[in-house]
């Protein structure tokens, strides 16, 4: 296989688990601060989905900014393919726990996922050039 499909592949693979790493994590330090009621308990409120979604764009855009930086070339079609991945997924979640929560937040998710991959590929090539 060729070397850049490797990379490729494994700086699409970084971006994901960058993103979801920094999600579960900020997600478990909530739960047991007491902010976030824990996963079996469903009972959110329209503020916690708020700051969820609000972390969760940071991470989406940091994953897309990770993946840009060690994609071997076009950094932004690299984040691109991420965010395209990263809205299947996101679309299948949300379809498999819809009930979870109000709809507009994993609607909202699934909005946000490729802008926010593509605006940290973006991020990645402006600061590149500083």
């Amino acid at each position: 296989m060729n070397r850049n499909i490797l990379k490729s592949i494994w700086a699409i693979f970084a971006g994901m688990i960058t993103g979801a790493a920094l999600s579960i994590g900020t997600d478990f330090i909530l739960e047991k601060a007491g902010v976030f009621p824990l996963p079996d308990q469903v009972d959110f409120v329209w503020w916690m989905l708020l700051i969820a979604l609000i972390y969760r764009g940071i991470y989406t855009i940091a994953s897309g900014w990770v993946t840009a930086a060690l994609a071997p070339g076009r950094p932004k079609y690299h984040a691109i393919l991420l965010g395209i991945i990263g809205f299947v997924v996101t679309l299948l979640g949300s379809i498999a726990n819809w009930d979870k929560s109000a709809a507009w937040y994993p609607v909202a998710l699934i909005l946000i996922t490729l802008p926010c991959t593509w605006y940290g590929g973006i991020l990645y090539e402006r600061f590149k050039k500083i």
